[in-house]
Formats: C-alpha cells, structure tokens, sequence
C-alpha cells in the first residue's frame, strides 16, 4: 500500500515495516504502516470501539473522531509521528501511534530520542495479544528511527494496557502524576524483552499448529460426486478415522438436492453451513483456490490443508500463485498447510483425525512426525505401521509455503502426546531460527532430522529459502550443537525414533551384548566399536539357549552396574531335524518382556535374523503410547499395514488418487451409499503399551546406530544441563568501543556494499583490540629489505611469499624458515626468486620466528541464512583434504569451544600423539572466544582466517590474519516477531 503525495516525499512509504504475525490464539494478523487512505478504515474501526475502551485512550468521553482527528492520525511523515495498524479481512483490530517529543513533552524532531506513544485495540480482539504484537514492532520502528525511550500516560483503571507495559521486558520506570500512571520504557533490547518475545512466539506459534490438528469441525471443499478424487479420498478417511468433530462435504458442483454424501452434510459452499468450521481442505484444482480461500475466510474458518498442486513447484509463475496465497489466506487471519501437501493426522483420543491421503490411520503413540515430501510421508507411515510404532501427530507439509518444520517444533516442545519429534526436510527456511527452537526442543525430548537435498546445490521445487554458502557438514556441525540427531536416511530415522520414544536413554557408551550366535554377536561388537561405544565381550548363550536363558540372562545384563545398554541377538533355534524352528518368535518376546518388567533404566535393543513373529510380538510390547492398563491384543489378530498406499503428492505431482478404498474399516456397520460402503465412525488403532517396550532390528549396524546416536544425544542432555559460559576475563582485554570506531573509520571508506579486506596492518590493530595478537610481518621486496626486516625483528626469521596463489603453500616451496643469519637469508632470497619468480610476484615478507607447535586455523564467518559460525582444524591437508574442521555457531561458550578443538578426527595431534608434547589447548580456547566475542559484538566483521596459529606447549603464536568488513546482514532473529515470506 503506498502513500498518497500529500505525504511527505522525503520519506518514502516503509514497505519493510509490514509484516504477518501470528497472534496469542494462533490466528494471523497483519501489521503494516497507516496511510491516508485508511480515513474509512480507522473510522469503522473507531465506531466498533467501546465508550470504556475510548475513554482509557484520550481519558474523557469521546464518542467520534473528528475530521481533524481523522487527518492526524492518518497522515505521518515516519520519522517523527509514525502509526500501525493491526488488519485482519483489510480491517483495522487495533492501532498504535508514536510522536517524537522533547524534554517538555512538545512535538519534536531528531536528534530528540523520546516518543509519547499510545495504544487502541478492538473490544472484541482484547485479550489475542495485539496490543503486544504492536509494542513490539513500534519499538523496533522507533530505533529504526533513533528514538531510545517511550513515554506513556495510562489512566490506573487501565489494568490491560499497564500489564502490556510491564509485562514487555523493556527497561522501565514508573510514577503517578496527576491522576495517571507515567511510564517511561527504554526500547533497547534486554535478555528479559527478548525472552518475553520469544516465549510470546513460541506459544502463539504452537496455538497455531494445534488449532490445525484439533479443529472442532472440517470442510472437505473439492469433494467428488462420484468415489475416487482427492477431496472424495480424504473425506472418507476421515470417516474411517472416527473423527470426533464435525465433517462437511462442499462442492459447488453439487446438486441443490443433495443433503448428503457419505452419510455426512454436503454443500455447495461454506456460506451455506449454518455452523464454525475449523478447518477446511482445499482439493480444487489451483486455478479454482483463491475463491475457496475467500470463502473459507468469509465464513471465519481458522486454518487451511491445501492439497492442490501447481504452485510454486512449476516455476516462477507458479511462485506467485504460491506467495498470493498465502497473503490471501493470513488477510483473513488463517495458517496454511501446503499447497501439494499430503495431509495431516491427529491420533489423540479426543481428535481421531485423518484429513489425508493416507488410507489408514496410523496407531496412538508418543513420535510427531513433519516431513516436506508426500513420497517420504508415505514411506514413513508404512514403515512405522510395519514396526507397531504409533504416532501422535504427522504433518506433511509440501511446498511448506506457511507452516514449516520451525511451527512444527513449537508445537512439538509443549506438546504432551509427543516424546520424540521426527523431520523430513528438504530445506530450512530459517536455520538462525531452527536451531535455536531445535536446541531448547532438544533440551527436552529427541528431535531426529533427515535433511534432503543436501548435494544437489539448488533449492527443492516449490521451496524459496534464504541463500547459504555453507556446506552441508557445517549445516549437520551445527545441528549437532543443537543437539539434534542428524540421521542420513529415514530408514535410520525410523531405527532411531523407535528406541528413543520406547527405551531410556542410556548413561553412557557401555554395551553389553549377549544372544544365541557368536558370529551375530561378533558382528555386534565390531559395529559398536565403529560407532565409537564401549562393547563388553559377547555372551554367547549357544544355540541351544531358551528363552528361559534370554530372560535370565538380560536380567543380569540389566542389574549389572558395568554397562549402559544391552543388545540381544538371536538366529531361529535347530530342531533335532536339522532344521530352522521359526515359531517361536512370541515365546522369546514374552521372556524379554518379563525381564525387563521390573523397569530397567538402561535401552535394550534386540537384533534378530529371521525369527518367525519375533518381530511383531516385540511390537506388540514396544509402544510408543502412554502406559494405561488394557487388554494386549495378539499379533496375529492385529491389523496389518496396508499392502498399498496411494501414491501422495510430491513437490512436483499432483496429489494422485488411491486405486482403492481405505484398508480394513474395523469394528462397526458399514453406512451403505450409492458410491459404496464407507466405515463408520470407529477409534483410532492404539498401539499396545507393555513395560518392556524393546525396538528389533534385522541388522545389526542398524541397532547400533540407532543406540550409538542415543549415546550421543544422552550425552549431551547431560551437558546441556549446565550451560557453557562466556568467561568474565575477557572483557578486561577486550577494547569494544575502540573496535567499534575502527570498523567504522574502514567502512566509510569503502563505498562498496560489499566491503572490503583490511590489509595486514589494520587487521592487526583490529584484532589487537580484543586480545588477539598477529606477529608482523615486513615486506622484503629485495635482499637489502629483507635483511634490513631481519635485523629489525631479530634472528631467526622465516621468509615467505604474499602472492594469493603461494599463500599457505610450504609444499610449494615458498616458506623458508629457520633463517639463522644474514648470509642464509641472502641465500634464501635467490632461491626463493629463482624457482617462483621476480619479487614483484612472489611478495616476500620477513617475520620472525614462532616456538614450535602444531599448526591450526581458526576462521569465523557470517552466512546471511545461518548467522556467524566459528570453525576450527589443523592447517594443511587435514582441514582443507579431508574436510576435518569442526563448527560452532557464534557467540560460543566455554564448553563450545573446548569441544570445538577436541571435535576434528585429528586432535590427538594436540594432547600427544605417539609421544609429542601436549600443546596449551587452553591458549587456544581462549583464542576461540575472543574471536567469537568478535564478530559477536561485530556483524561488520563478516569473515576472518587466522592461518595458520601455531599451538606450542606454552602459549600459541598467530602467523597470519586475513580480515573482511562489509555492512551487515539484516538479522531477522532478533526484530520483532513476523512470519516469514518464502
């Protein structure tokens, strides 16, 4: 929306001041500048506004607004007077309005830093969190326009509008004066205002969610007339599900006769159905979408599942089509899920919902699961199924327009039916944002990733993410750090969901293993030790054990204080026949099952081979469900996983059609229709609970993987559980402002958005000011300079070249080092020349020499998608052959650092190897934070390499430092809170 030219033309309309938010109740709102052209707006907004609610904003009766009113609160010059307003369906909910002031409280301009602000928020959206929304985007304005403190009168019955004060985090004082409340709020940023935003973020964006898997009522718009078809498919598995809330059918193709279809009420449009509608999805073709979308929002639905594909997964036409519709659906205050998704299913009791194009519902349990790709979804749902592993929400999300894996967390953290969060992604619209919610997630329950697309160098279609120029070991450093579980395929997802969600988490690497085959257990122990546990030797209980032995074997395996974890192994028994006796698959569950029926702290994991029933009969007691007494069913009397699936949208398909109707309808009458029989509202499937709930695998690299990444994850809960710190001694050495000044004085001179290098010596002062010191180096451009330096600095010294293509190249022969007196370093000079070239190329420099150590490099730079990671390796071929360089995201910790050294494959090189001295790793941490503190207080400084950094057993000396400035990336982390726009 752009301004009218009676604004003023110096300040043009502030398009980045608009943004989408999600408010307290999970619906969306957008925020955005007022113009001149909302004079109707903000007068129908004033008119729906209580007598009560006016008198608290201008503290007298004052029923209309004047033409004058009109006209000032409509026309700001967004410097000095600057207005918002919150929208929904195009119409105003609530506005806030600043006026720069001086010290007496007059209209003023800069360099005046106060502002007289004041709030009003619809009777009716009271209570949803606006006038929060709003404090926080008018702060971030306001420092956007050098404006550090807000003043406010608030009369003291005003209780809501004191607590949206108080309640913001900001640093503020108080005092009455003359019958009102006199606020004073400075706008900068504290731990506590940020805390506040984010936990506002998190619970609005969690309601969000839940509002979409637990609506009270669902419209399936695009509904066939005759069986097959998308909206037809989903309609009756929604039926089969036993949905507990209301279903409608809507087709504007519809005959006017038609009361039902079914068995449920069909319409020909959401304005025909008398009641709320919660949640509807869209199975029309795209072209057909945006009048469904305005229907839902006339008629107040709450949240869209757009099956529908030809978005952006067809090119950029399509991208527009996409990004228009996701504007139209948050206009009227609605979240998206898709468009080309595959569906989303809630297993709770309460819901019982199937709005996808999955036949059968899934069983209740303990693991949420997100993925981007119909295709995978399928595969997940099956194998799940397959392993008697229950869910307790799933999310395909398609082209992930709206609703992302980031809500999908917000939603998994506080969620009390979901232990074990699982992803499927393909790109990450907000790494900054997805580790920091995966890290507190994590700190709480295991969040297991499969990131797709990892090579392919371009983004998945239909997805628009943030451009990164990190490799993807970094982005997999970094999750770790996090503590997510990164898994390479979703067969390991699936090994590693089903231990986490049904085992406790181990205590440490020490496994025990024990089973009926030395060779299976051989193959056990030599996968642990590949996968860095601590096996205990096999047991080997022989071929002739019962299940008598298992049990009481596992048993002592569990009371013994010596491990952390058990695996059991077991092949078929040998009858007296010679042959594989495969039946007995029950019998050795229930002997595993009653030993570890006491409730063992320690996982047990079963690797079997082709043991009839072994598998399902594990299941049968390996739920993910919340333990509640109930009959067990037998495995042979449950139902099994549907033989087929139909095939699901992927990024680039339409959603296809199931070749059948829904598997299996369970318990109850079918409610006979003209298209066929559709099951009748029945419980969902529940996956059985037991107390020894133990996950078997038909490999054993499988299992071990699985508990070795649940080793990994125990462990770092543990650490997780006393955060690192930053230590205090560093701000003594640490010279900020003077930094700040420096990076200033540099920038102006490079006009350049892109930045520009420092040279040597300014990048030696600049690191200087925090703690960091480069040995200086001279330049040697002939033998009588370079001795001249020699002298200077003292003997030994070590020549090298400058030129980029010779930098860090000894094995090119351009370093000599150890240069003992003037006539070596004549000699050296000559030799030097000789073999690379004229000194105009090679750009010698002379510097002296550094105590002996282990060479490393240590770099930090800003990616615009991750935010500043810190990297760390042993210079040369380890780092730059073998990609052995460890990563942390900036600010690190005490704790980040010391693990960032020990992290590389290679640092035995620095406590010892074969016999060589330790190196002072604790001058090196130190160096780590410094130079994270950094580019921390500095976005500026968007890339420095210190190369190499020669870690001696006392101290370490820094050779080389190369440093970049350039004006920062805008930080989308720390403004207010806004939904983002792919």
């Amino acid at each position: 929306m752009e301004p009218t030219p009676e604004q003023s033309p110096h300040h043009a309309y502030p398009d980045h001041w608009e943004a989408d938010v999600v408010l307290r109740d999970g619906g969306t709102a957008r925020i955005r500048p007022i113009t001149t052209d909302d004079a109707e707006r903000l007068v129908s907004f004033y008119e729906q506004v209580s007598d009560e609610s006016k008198y608290y904003r201008f503290f007298a009766p004052y029923p209309r607004l004047s033409d004058r009113d009109v006209h000032r609160f409509t026309h700001h010059d967004y410097v000095d007077r600057v207005g918002l307003a919150v929208t929904i369906g195009g119409e105003f909910i609530g506005t806030v309005r600043y006026d720069r002031i001086n010290d007496q409280g007059r209209p003023a301009s800069a360099p005046a830093d106060e502002a007289e602000v004041a709030f009003l928020v619809q009777d009716a959206h009271q209570g949803r969190g606006v006038a929060s929304a709003l404090l926080e985007h008018i702060a971030a304005v306001a420092r956007e326009r050098s404006i550090r403190r807000f003043a406010a009168e608030v009369l003291p019955a005003n209780n809501k509008m004191i607590k949206v004060f108080r309640d913001g985090g900001y640093t503020q004082r108080r005092s009455f004066e003359d019958g009102s409340v006199h606020l004073t709020l400075d706008l900068e940023p504290t731990e506590k205002s940020l805390a506040v935003q984010r936990g506002r973020e998190q619970r609005a964006e969690a309601r969000s969610v839940q509002r979409l898997l637990a609506p009270g009522s669902v419209a399936v718009i695009g509904t066939g007339r005759t069986p097959g078809g998308v909206g037809r498919t989903v309609l009756r598995n929604l039926l089969a599900s036993g949905y507990t809330g209301r279903t409608y059918a809507v087709n504007r193709a519809f005959d006017e006769g038609l009361a039902t279809l079914d068995g449920v009420p069909a319409h020909r449009s959401l304005g025909e159905i008398d009641e709320q509608v919660d949640l509807a999805v869209i199975a029309v073709p795209a072209h057909r979408v945006p009048e469904a979308v305005a229907d839902c929002g006339e008629h107040g639905v709450q949240g869209l599942v757009v099956l529908s594909a030809g978005y952006a997964e067809r090119g950029a036409e399509g991208r527009e089509l996409q990004r228009e519709l996701v504007r139209q659906a948050r206009s009227y205050g609605m979240r998206i899920i898709g468009p080309n998704a595959f569906g989303i299913i809630n297993t709770a009791e309460s819901v019982r919902l199937n709005a996808s194009l999955a036949p059968e519902s899934p069983a209740r349990g303990r693991i949420g699961l997100f993925t981007q790709s119909g295709a995978i979804g399928i595969a997940l749902l099956s194998g799940l199924h397959r392993r008697g592993a229950g869910l307790s929400s799933f999310i395909s999300a398609g082209n992930r327009a709206d609703v992302s894996g980031n809500d999908f967390l917000q939603y998994s953290f506080e969620d009390p039916d979901t232990d074990v969060a699982l992803l499927y992604l393909e790109s990450l619209g907000n790494p900054r944002k997805f580790n920091r919610l995966a890290r507190r997630t994590a700190a709480v329950k295991p969040v297991v990733v499969v990131k797709g697309a990892r090579h392919s160098g371009s983004t998945p279609p239909g997805h628009a993410v943030p451009v990164s120029r990190i490799p993807d070991a970094t982005v997999s450093a970094l999750m770790r750090q996090a503590g997510v579980i990164r898994v390479d395929t979703v067969t390991e997802m699936v090994d590693a969901g089903l231990l986490l969600a049904g085992q406790p988490l181990p205590a440490g690497p020490r496994v025990a293993i024990l089973g009926n085959s030395e060779s299976l257990g051989l193959l056990t122990y030599d996968a642990c030790l590949a996968e860095g546990l601590r096996p205990r030797p096999p047991i080997d209980l022989t071929t002739a054990a019962s299940p008598q032995d298992f049990r009481d074997a596992l048993a002592e395996a569990l009371a013994d204080g010596t491990c952390d974890a058990v695996i059991v192994t077991a092949i078929p028994w040998v009858g007296e026949n010679g042959e594989a006796e495969t039946g007995d698959g029950q019998v050795l569950a229930a002997a595993l099952h009653k030993a570890v029926a006491g409730g063992s702290a320690k996982p047990v994991a079963v690797v079997h081979v082709e043991i009839g029933g072994l598998a399902e009969a594990l299941a049968a007691a390996s739920s993910t469900a919340a333990p509640r007494p109930r009959t067990v069913t037998p495995a042979a009397d449950r139902p099994r996983a549907a033989t087929t699936l139909p095939a699901g949208p992927d990024r680039s398909t339409a959603p296809a059609t199931p070749a059948a109707p829904p598997a299996s309808p369970g318990p109850g009458s079918p409610a006979d229709t003209a298209e066929g029989p559709v099951p009748e509202a029945s419980p969902a499937p529940e996956a059985v609970t037991g107390p020894g709930r133990i996950p078997a695998y038909p490999a054993a690299e499988r299992a071990v993987r699985a508990l070795a990444e649940a080793v990994k994850y125990a462990q770092w809960r543990r650490q997780a559980a006393v955060p690192g710190k930053i230590p205090e001694f560093l701000d003594d050495t640490i010279d900020e402002p003077g930094a700040a000044a420096l990076i200033e004085a540099q920038l102006a001179t490079a006009p350049d958005p892109r930045g520009r290098p420092l040279t040597h010596d300014e990048a030696r002062e600049l690191l200087g000011r925090y703690g960091i010191a480069v040995r200086p180096t001279l330049p040697a451009p002939d033998p009588e300079a370079a001795v001249a330096a020699a002298t200077r600095l003292g003997y030994p010294v070590a020549l090298k070249t400058t030129a980029p293509h010779l930098r860090h190249r000894a094995d090119l022969g351009g370093v000599r080092l150890d240069i003992a007196d003037e006539e070596a370093l004549r000699r050296a000079y000559g030799e030097l020349t000789d073999l690379l070239g004229k000194p105009a190329e090679l750009l010698p420099v002379v510097q002296a020499m550094a105590p002996r150590g282990v060479d490393t490099v240590v770099r930090a730079s800003i990616d615009a998608a991750a935010g500043a990671v810190l990297s760390f390796g042993l210079a040369g071929a380890p780092s730059e052959l073998l990609g052995d360089t460890a990563h942390r995201l900036v600010p690190a910790t005490d704790r980040d650092a010391a693990e960032l050294i020990r992290s590389i494959r290679a640092a035995p090189v620095l406590f010892g190897w074969r016999g060589s001295a330790p190196v002072d790793t604790a001058a090196l941490e130190e160096l780590l934070l410094r130079l994270s503190r950094l580019v921390d207080d500095h976005p500026e400084v968007v890339s420095v390499a210190l190369e190499p950094v020669v870690v001696a057993p006392h101290g370490l000396t820094v050779l080389g430092a190369s440093v970049r400035l350039a004006p920062p990336p805008a930080r989308s982390d720390l403004g207010p809170r806004r939904l983002p726009n792919y």
